[in-house]
């Protein structure tokens, strides 16, 4: 038999080849296990976020897998519905068991500045210029969430009054009414609702309000916006006085006394939910709701599923001795904090605003704000349609996305509306129009650390004479002597620590 010699120099060269066949091999099966676990978010940095649920279903999982895939991140959303937010975002703060980011209320924020001070969240100020779209956030929005001059939240940016009425439409055509246009008409037509039969069927079963336990975001501060009041604080002689200190606070208290008495409201307001306050309008017990005008698309779509006869409509100028004017908020409704206990190092804290950044890029935020194009919305050239056929697919599937936008209204990169009327675009439209009458508070950006660590403790004092008053359970004098109660508990301090800051600010402007 014959023998074969190999020589050294084809034995390296054989192994060489075959060495690199291995390695090829193994790089092939290193790449797809790398594709697969990239596929499956393995390695991917981890967003935690906790957000309010305004919507009766959290985003599809379609979505929220596109926007991990285009973001690269791995997702966590922890969604909690919008009437019970505040008290489980307060039980995380208090039990460190915040996510990474944490959407907190402009109501909120306002009372968690010891926490901020205290070192519980990342000043986030330093590291915006880093990324291309937070580094153009407005920073006169960023400076009215300041911090003793630092930056802590993203902001989701919002007009300055979305307030309005959200009134049955059919109910006033079918009482030969017109949309009321000040106080006076207003309470006729809620009379009429109660009393007039609106949904003819005979029978005694209809209010004209229906209101909820919220002072700030129910009936009450809008009417008494439109009364006149102050905006939270109003100035008289150069000084800083808050509001509930004014006629026009009274005369709105005396207003919804008389809707109480003559029950033209729901008789349970003062301890009635949201929810409760909802489903009023929905089932047609109730003829108008006085609140975020934002709110009607949805009623609509809930309405008409009860009675599809029904229809709303839109009312936000309402005129009181003054003419039109309204409340406003800062134009942040919220700000995203994020957690030091649950953002251990900077590279962390990194990969949250890179990914904050990047869903203010049009293809994300236009995801957010509309949906999957050819399923929540069509577009016309350039701009998007949004038609009343999918209305409740965008309710139900794409809307409480909405609530993870950060500074939208004037992110270039969302696309605009073409030109149409559905109830959400009235919303938007009559929101921008409130903008020109908006009381703005003159305490924005003032500091008072007695209002930061006991103003929720001193608000319920005013806030339980308001509601007795109304309920006719505490006269005028009753109400000055909680006044004063107010006062002696640390609210004088609270009313000489603004005039301070406001004086030292009006000094600054001359």
């Amino acid at each position: 038999m014959k023998k074969y010699r190999y020589s050294a120099g084809f034995k390296l060269s054989f192994l060489v080849i075959a060495g690199l066949m291995i390695i090829s091999l193994l790089g092939a099966c290193q790449k797809d296990s790398a594709c697969k676990a990239q596929e499956s978010g393995i390695g991917r940095p981890v967003i935690s976020i906790m957000a309010p649920l305004h919507f009766p279903h959290p985003p599809i999982p379609e979505l929220i897998a596109e926007i991990e895939k285009q973001t690269q991140t791995k997702l966590e959303l922890n969604w909690v519905p919008d009437g019970i937010y505040t008290d489980k975002m307060n039980t995380a703060l208090t039990t460190n068991s915040l996510k990474k980011a944490t959407y907190v209320k402009y109501t909120d924020y306002m009372l968690m500045k010891n926490s901020i001070r205290s070192g519980a969240f990342w000043d986030i100020g330093p590291y915006l210029d880093a990324y291309p779209n937070l580094k153009q956030l407005n920073k006169g929005i960023l400076g009215q969430a300041a911090v003793d001059g630092k930056i802590f939240g993203l902001y989701t940016e919002r007009p300055s009054s979305r307030q309005g009425i959200i009134m049955r439409e059919d109910w006033l055509n079918n009482l030969n009414l017109a949309k009321p246009t000040n106080l006076d008409e207003l309470y006729q037509v809620l009379k009429a609702f109660t009393y007039g039969d609106p949904d003819r069927n005979g029978k005694a079963d209809t209010i004209g309000l229906t209101d909820r336990n919220d002072l700030v975001f129910g009936a009450f501060k809008t009417i008494s916006s439109y009364f006149g009041t102050p905006n939270n604080w109003g100035i008289a002689a150069g000084k800083l006085a808050p509001e509930f200190e004014t006629q026009a606070y009274v005369d709105t208290m005396n207003y919804m006394k008389k809707l109480y008495d003559e029950k033209l409201i729901n008789s349970d307001f003062a301890v009635t939910s949201k929810d409760v306050q909802r489903d009023k309008i929905i089932r047609g017990t109730a003829g108008a709701y006085i609140g975020s005008m934002q709110d009607v698309q949805r009623l609509s779509d809930e309405v008409q599923l009860a009675n599809p006869q029904a229809k709303l409509t839109l009312v936000n100028h309402i005129e009181g001795p003054k003419g039109f004017q309204i409340w406003s908020i800062p134009n942040y409704s919220a700000l995203y904090l994020f957690s030091k206990k649950a953002i251990r190092t900077e590279v962390e804290l990194k990969q949250m605003l890179q990914f904050f950044d990047r869903t203010m890029d049009k293809d994300i935020a236009n995801l957010m704000k509309y949906g999957l194009e050819g399923r929540h919305y069509t577009t016309i050239g350039d701009k998007v349609q949004l038609t009343e056929e999918t209305s409740k697919l965008r309710v139900n599937e794409v809307n409480a996305l909405y609530a993870l936008m950060i500074a939208d209204l004037n992110n270039p990169q969302v696309k605009q509306l073409a030109e149409s009327e559905s109830l959400s675009q009235l919303a938007d439209r009559l929101s921008m129009d409130n903008e020109k009458y908006v009381i703005k508070d003159p305490t924005l950006g003032l500091e008072s650390k007695m209002y930061d660590e006991r103003g929720v403790e001193l608000y319920k004092i005013i806030s339980d004479a308001t509601y007795n008053y109304m309920l006719g359970k505490l006269d005028k004098a009753g109400f000055q002597q909680e006044i004063e109660r107010w006062k002696r508990s640390g609210g004088e301090q609270i009313i000489a620590e603004y005039n301070e800051a406001y004086g030292k600010k009006q000094l600054g402007a001359d």
